[in-house]
């Protein structure tokens, strides 16, 4: 390795908290030649070694760190070893290691790679220079380290132009079918490798899917459903169809009933009423129905992603649970709240003895739920559209929080890195502010732990979630 890159007196020490991005602006000379995606010793200004990264002077970040001392080459062994470290950290914290993320690029110390295992596949994106020219050997060590049958590389991503490299996808190594079925939480989901978001599904917020159980029964006292002991032949034969179980020979079971005093044969009758936008493929519709939801609007403006998730539903056994709406969400949330603010202003009209218009229709059914679950793509790419960003994060959580009954729960996320999350809570809190609600922090939480975070990057720290218990200020 011959190239030095020597850093400017004056600039910031994010290198040594660990930060594994040398900008361009830092660098104040370059000794010695260097080809894009070489490797080059990174020395302070007294000429002390702090780093080896790989370099690319048409990249806004010129070096990207792959060593905190010398490093001579990234050859097969070097990423056999990067990967079986990635290994053991999966096997160590994942409960399914089988289907996670493997590799997460700067926080695995592989910058520029991500690596996601669908079972027997692996889906690769390659986002910069110095890992595309070692693109063999990634896919060489791969093969060692996790004896796949396939792998997949979905590397049609933008960002890679930004490192003067044009989008790539493709079969880089064995077979892979178009589309996976994993396992996550207990629950199978069909993933799409070469047509799907990304990589094909979003593995960052699997425990964040898994939080939301305790939201998802307790509901069935607000509509007066109690239980009482009733003789097993007095029971209706629907009670225990819809349980798939026979009925005893006889003896007294504890069993719900409804205000009429009749037993409840729906199974999911303490279950929350949930609507899930920006779908995608249904995760969150899924985990709500494992943990007895009794009723699920699954909403995403894709068709195809609407399809996928109807595949899910049905593959779990929660068709009966379901509906499915192909909208634009911001759409659909101002005007279900549209809607049911026409409906309250007409209400008190009538109540107050007034004349109310009927001849113009109310656009939107006004409907409620328990659990309003939002899933967003980043609103926010650039830092230069964090403002806006901003104005859509308080717009959607707005007209959600609208439309969540009252004691019931927003589940709320942001996946824009440039959004931090005093910014995102200050949005809702705003949104709250507007809606005349009181929100009660229950959990606040980020990505799983197969997407780790390195202290001081805080590029790695994008996804913020939390849940919100909603009151109205007039109900406290």
């Amino acid at each position: 390795m011959g190239a030095e890159v020597i850093l400017s007196a004056s600039r910031r020490k994010r290198l040594e908290a660990g930060h594994p991005w040398i900008f361009a602006g830092e660098i104040e000379r370059i000794e010695g030649e260097a080809e894009p995606g070489d490797l080059v010793a990174v020395r302070d200004h007294r000429g002390r070694l702090l780093a080896t990264g790989y370099w690319n002077p048409h990249s806004q970040i010129a070096v990207r760190v792959v060593a905190f001392g010398p490093l001579e080459k990234m050859d097969r062994a070097f990423f056999i070893g990067r990967f079986e470290a990635c290994k053991r950290h999966r096997e160590r914290f994942v409960e399914n290691p089988r289907d996670c993320r493997l590799v997460y690029g700067e926080a695995d110390f592989l910058p520029g790679l991500i690596v996601d295992r669908f079972g027997g596949v692996l889906v690769v994106q390659i986002l910069t220079l110095g890992m595309d020219v070692r693109r063999k050997e990634i896919v060489e060590a791969l093969a060692d380290v996790f004896q796949p049958e396939g792998i997949y590389e979905r590397s049609d991503v933008p960002v890679r132009r930004l490192e003067g490299l044009e989008e790539r996808t493709g079969l880089l190594y064995g077979e892979c079918p178009e589309t996976v079925v994993i396992v996550e939480n207990g629950i199978e989901l069909e993933v799409d490798i070469r047509s799907g978001q990304k990589t094909g599904h979003f593995y960052d917020q699997r425990e964040n899917r898994a939080s939301i159980a305790p939201l998802m029964t307790g509901w069935g006292a607000r509509s007066g459903i109690r239980f009482e002991e009733r003789d097993a032949h007095e029971v209706p034969d629907d009670y225990f169809a819809q349980r798939g179980i026979a009925r005893p020979d006889g003896g007294s079971l504890r069993v719900p009933v409804n205000a009429n005093g009749r037993v409840v044969a729906f199974p999911y009758w303490d279950g929350a009423t949930v609507l899930e936008c920006f779908a995608h493929t249904g995760s969150f519709t899924l985990h709500a129905c494992r943990y007895g939801a009794k009723k699920v609007t699954c909403l995403d403006v894709s068709e195809h992603a609407i399809e996928t998730a109807r595949r899910n539903v049905e593959r779990n056994g929660f068709a009966d649970r379901v509906e499915f709406v192909v909208a634009d969400a911001f759409d659909y949330l101002r005007g279900q709240a549209k809607a049911l603010e026409e409906r309250a202003r007409r209400a008190l009209a009538a109540k107050e003895g007034k004349k109310i218009d009927t001849s113009v229709p109310i656009a939107g059914e006004g409907r409620t739920w328990d659990v309003v679950i939002l899933d967003p793509p980043a609103f926010a790419k650039t830092r230069s559209a964090v403002e806006g960003a901003l104005r859509g994060y308080k717009d959607i959580n707005l007209h959600a929080l609208k439309l969540v009954n009252e004691g019931g729960y927003l589940v709320t996320a942001s996946c824009s890195y440039h959004v931090s999350p005093e910014m995102f809570l200050d949005a809702i809190l705003d949104a709250a502010k507007d809606a005349g609600k009181v929100l009660r922090l229950v959990e606040w939480r980020t990505q799983a732990k197969d997407h780790p975070q390195i202290l001081g990057v805080r590029e790695g720290q994008y996804l913020k979630f939390g849940i919100f218990e909603v009151r109205s200020r007039a109900s406290i």
